[in-house]
């Protein structure tokens, strides 16, 4: 089994994999944990973006129309909400192309989410799904960051970008747990959305002995 090319999807758990590690946001603890890391690495990114791209000259704001600042604080808040459900889109696109299987959403008090219904991918199936949002969204907003004149519209973009780093946490820490806790192990992942459970390839086989049948002696004479 250890030299064998696993296939992008099994429906039934194959012998031989067992449960390894869980990572489970639909825990309070564990969501809670993830939000405040997202939301740290978002306000980061914000102050860090604003002044690379602003510096700390920021007076225009002062003179914008302020029906030009309402604007877009409704387009900030309408994308970001269009941003959410892309981005668990994307999660299920990628896992539609790849398993042709069937897809579950939904959302909870801590996290979106859009996983499998049920059965296990392979460590290159589940890559590609988990990465895909932070890949294909962070692409096009750095190159709008990049083009955008220092107006407030590119504060959208740069407040957008943040929150979708920063929301993409828990996909780096999946990616970051097949890279390095698995890199040279066999893994299949179940992921339902707000849970992934990893199963590592163990080759040791149990094996009993079968026991043999004692039968009385006979009494000596």
């Amino acid at each position: 089994m250890e030299k064998q090319k696993l296939a992008n999807y099994y429906k039934d758990l194959p012998q031989g994999f067992k449960e390894d590690y869980r990572i489970d946001a639909k825990k309070t603890s564990v969501g809670v944990v993830l939000n405040v890391i997202a939301g740290a690495i978002a306000l980061a990114l914000i102050v860090a973006l604003y002044l690379a791209k602003y510096g700390l000259n920021s007076h225009q704001f002062y003179n914008e129309d302020p029906v030009i600042l309402l604007i877009a604080a409704a387009v900030f808040c309408v994308s970001m909400i269009l941003y959410l459900v892309v981005h668990e889109l994307t999660h299920g696109a990628a896992y539609k192309l790849l398993t042709r299987q069937k897809l579950r959403f939904g959302m909870t008090l801590t996290v979106a989410y859009c996983g499998l219904k049920e059965g296990y991918v392979n460590k290159k199936t589940s890559l590609i799904a988990t990465l895909a949002p932070f890949v294909l969204h962070s692409i096009w907003m750095i190159i709008a960051y990049c083009l955008l004149p220092d107006n407030v519209w590119a504060l959208v973009i740069i407040m957008l970008f943040s929150l979708h780093f920063g929301g993409c946490i828990g996909d780096l820490w999946v990616t970051g747990i097949l890279l390095f806790k698995y890199r040279k192990k066999q893994v299949l992942v179940s992921d339902d959305g707000p849970c992934q459970v990893f199963y590592a390839y163990s080759d040791e086989v149990e094996e009993q002995a079968p026991v043999a049948e004692q039968t009385p002696q006979a009494e000596e004479e």
